[in-house]
């Protein structure tokens, strides 16, 4: 990861924001993207001068980053997909990782990461001393995490993160001789079962938080909201 200036007009991965050429930029050579400065913490340590210090800690070990552990997962099976394209290839291996492309189920968790990323960014942007984040935490016993934790004086909200496209709406079937049956579809997608895992995160964080209204978000990333 470097910081570059662009050759060719581009686009942050995170926020979308066109990038002209020109424009001073994080490269990660390992994705072969782009990132603006503004979505990028590590960018600030590029600044001639340092930050004025802090009383408080807000670095990421503090807060944690978001979307590290589906970027983890997604890198894990990436290595672990080329490996078997080399194995099965020999001497070719190396063209047969260039030309394969990506299964879906390794992708998904780059999806996953980036959509988490890009709601971590903005939720940074509005920390402030009344409303604090967490993201990516890992559930005791589990190898399931919560994406984001906002803390504000009001409340607490437990929020997952999605990279879904299409308009999200709440389908209800029956009511009157049959039972009512609420679905929550994301363009043709059931998301239902993604409301059911947000009621038990926030379940978990009730448990702890006591006495402090807790409430959960499904957040859809790149949706087609009206």
């Amino acid at each position: 990861m470097k910081q570059v200036r662009l050759r060719y007009a581009g686009a942050c991965r995170l926020c979308d924001v066109s990038l002209p050429a020109g424009t001073d930029a994080i490269y990660e050579s390992e994705t072969k993207t782009v990132r603006c400065l503004e979505c990028v913490p590590e960018a600030k340590s590029l600044d001639l001068e340092p930050p004025e210090p802090s009383t408080e800690d807000s670095s990421p070990a503090a807060s944690g980053v978001a979307g590290s552990s589906a970027r983890r997962e997604y890198e894990r099976r990436k290595a672990n997909d080329e490996a078997r394209l080399r194995e099965k290839w020999g001497r070719l291996g190396g063209l047969a990782v260039a030309l394969s492309g990506e299964r879906q189920s390794t992708k998904a968790w780059d999806q996953g990461a980036i959509g988490e990323e890009r709601l971590g960014a903005r939720l940074d942007s509005l920390v402030a001393d009344d409303i604090a984040v967490l993201h990516d935490r890992r559930i005791p016993g589990s190898k399931a995490n919560i994406d984001h934790i906002a803390i504000t004086r009001k409340g607490i909200w437990v929020i997952d993160a999605k990279l879904y496209k299409g308009r999200p709406e709440l389908k209800i079937e029956g009511g009157i001789l049959r039972p009512r049956v609420e679905k929550l579809l994301v363009g043709r997608r059931d998301c239902t079962k993604l409301v059911d895992g947000v009621l038990k995160q926030v379940g978990l964080v009730r448990d702890l938080a006591g006495d402090v209204p807790v409430t959960g978000a499904l957040c859809f990333v790149e949706a087609d909201w009206p």
